[in-house]
């Protein structure tokens, strides 16, 4: 089964396909929250690059808008395009041109309240098994309430994630995850 998930589209502002993608790593593991915005999932910290400038800018602002901390080095991990569906209008080709890096932070952790919910830090094996949520999530074995409810990993974040050797997904899964918002 295939799940086709709607969300309310801003119709604010709209989006201009570049999105950048932090990873942030300490003792306890790899620094994740829930979205507390559409699409649901859990997802390091990301946003557009909009009039942040270079993807590099864009990257330090969305850490510290996000979780409050100052980057104090970037890593640039990939960059790839992925057809991701996001809740702001629609121009031109669903999916975004994302930067990924991983960053050195320092400073308190202080979480935007419009943003994020319940940050966490996951070890690889905990990373690994919100990945399989998401898969039943993808093959229709949870409804887009239990995924919103306890999300797994963001749809979009499996595919960077196993890209960088971080979860382990089959192709064939990766392909239907591309099917759910």
């Amino acid at each position: 089964m295939t799940v086709a998930a709607s969300f309310p589209v801003t119709n604010e502002v709209s989006c201009d396909h570049t999105s950048v993608g932090v990873l942030i790593s300490g003792p306890e593991g790899l620094l994740v929250f829930e979205r507390a915005t559409p699409p649901a999932g859990l997802a390091p910290v990301a946003g557009h690059i909009d009039q942040h400038g270079s993807p590099e800018q864009a990257a330090r602002n969305e850490v510290a808008e996000e979780v409050g901390l100052t980057v104090t080095r970037l890593h640039p991990l990939l960059t790839q395009w992925r057809p991701n569906h996001c809740r702001r209008t629609p121009t031109g080709p669903i999916g975004h041109q994302w930067w990924i890096f991983q960053a050195e932070v320092h400073g308190t952790m202080r979480p935007s309240a419009r943003e994020v919910r319940a940050p966490r830090w996951v070890h690889p094996e905990q990373l690994q098994h919100t990945a399989l949520r998401t898969i039943d999530y993808a093959e229709g074995r949870l409804t887009r309430t239990e995924f919103e409810r306890r999300p797994g990993l963001a749809p979009v974040w499996c595919h960077f994630l196993h890209a960088l050797q971080l979860i382990a997904l089959p192709p064939s899964t990766l392909d239907r995850i591309d099917t759910v918002l």
